[in-house]
């Protein structure tokens, strides 16, 4: 019995010299452990920060794909290269900048007009599987002739179905079979969102860049649309081109950069980072406008108007909503119901008017011969109008009635 208990004993102690030497050890030499199990051939446990970074948490889970090759696959095919082909006239360049020198010595010019053909680079995105095309009016304006390259290397030439020089969007149909549509994006996109844009910069042939939504509801000029600005690099030859979210699926169509007007991108002329694209949702609407009517129809109050300032003079507290005329056009529906310049409107028929961007749109929405009462504020006193629509004129002919008004 009492050789058991020291046998025991002796055993107990050798364990706990053996675990405190494991110990230090252990201490000393921390993958003392890993090399003996590799040397033995047994395996090693995973690491407790592998495991932790493995298990399924909202973080990994919400994490985007370290690739958007997927979401390029899904929408390059859809995206094509446009060559429009115009012949531009042109007068001999004057060896005199005085006219009348000039003629006194030549007779007039230095030489008669002359015809060249010029090619205007851009981009287009195939909408379904019956041809048509959206890209940008500037791309194929005064065009005789435009050709579209397809992903697949066919060629097809394009008919200009119509165009809307406000959104500077233009409708092409192209007779091809096997067309692949583009997915559209099911919801709009929203402030730093990754977007890919897809083109044909300075016709070096489809190129993909990468940025993210920087802005929504950017206005250009006195355009009645509203405009995604992203920081995604796009040149010119971008111009028509797709821009896709993270799946592959349209977000919009890219058309300007800061410094160039809605009419078109220049060659670098624009500020680095900050460029626009027409959403999805107005291409789609303005497209079926020309596919139905041949141009866009749009509702018209014959103003100007700006977000309330805070220190305005209508005694209106600094949230206020409504809109601040800031110019009515001579003989339009507002000069005809009374409107004036700095009057604060507050309602549209029996709905508030949130802000600028609110009214645009619902005024652009309205059909031209809608008669509906307008309400606001006139020197702090409240006053009603009421007034009929018109078709809003070209965003040309609306700059010239503002300049003769003035």
């Amino acid at each position: 019995m009492k050789k058991a208990a020291r046998t025991l004993a002796f055993i107990v102690q050798f364990a706990a010299v053996g675990l405190a030497l494991a110990f230090v050890i252990g201490l000393v030499w921390p993958d003392t452990g890993r090399v003996l199990r590799s040397r033995l051939g047994l395996p090693s446990p995973a690491p407790k920060s592998a495991s932790i970074h493995n298990a399924a948490s909202p973080t990994t889970q919400n994490q985007g794909p370290f690739s958007y090759a997927d979401a390029v696959h899904h929408a390059a095919p859809s995206v094509v290269n446009i060559y429009a082909n115009k012949v531009v006239t042109e007068q001999p360049m004057r060896i005199y900048s005085d006219p009348v020198l000039q003629r006194f010595i030549f007779g007039g010019p230095a030489g008669p007009a002359y015809k060249r053909r010029e090619q205007s680079l851009g981009s287009g995105v195939i909408i379904g599987s019956k041809g048509y095309v959206l890209t940008n009016n500037h791309v194929i304006a005064d065009a005789q002739n435009i050709q579209v390259l397809l992903y697949d290397g066919r060629v097809a030439e394009a008919k200009v179905i119509g165009s809307d020089p406000d959104t500077d969007l233009a409708v092409l149909k192209i007779d091809a079979n096997n067309l692949p549509g583009i997915s559209i994006a099911s919801t709009p996109p929203q402030v730093g969102d990754v977007v890919l844009a897809i083109g044909n910069p300075f016709g070096i042939g489809q190129t993909v860049t990468m940025g993210i939504v920087s802005a929504l509801q950017r206005q250009l000029n006195s355009n009645p649309e509203d405009f995604i600005q992203t920081d995604a690099a796009i040149n010119f030859g971008n111009s028509g081109g797709a821009l896709v979210n993270a799946r592959g699926e349209l977000v919009g169509i890219n058309t300007a950069l800061l410094g160039n007007t809605v009419s078109g991108m220049g060659r670098g002329n624009g500020a680095e980072g900050i460029s626009f694209a027409i959403p999805v949702a107005t291409a789609k609407m303005v497209m079926n406008q020309i596919i139905e009517h041949g141009h866009v129809v749009r509702g018209w109050l014959g103003l100007d108007y700006t977000n309330v300032p805070v220190a305005s003079n209508s005694g209106l507290p600094a949230a206020a909503r409504g809109v601040m005329i800031s110019d009515v056009y001579p003989g339009g529906p507002a000069a005809r119901a009374g409107l004036q310049q700095g009057d604060i409107l507050l309602r549209l028929g029996k709905q508030d008017i949130t802000d600028a961007s609110d009214l645009r749109h619902r005024e652009a929405n309205l059909k031209p011969g809608t008669t509906l009462t307008v309400s606001g504020l006139r020197s702090g006193s409240p006053f009603h109008a009421k007034l009929t629509l018109t078709q809003r004129p070209p965003l040309k002919q609306l700059m010239q009635l503002s300049r003769s008004g003035s």
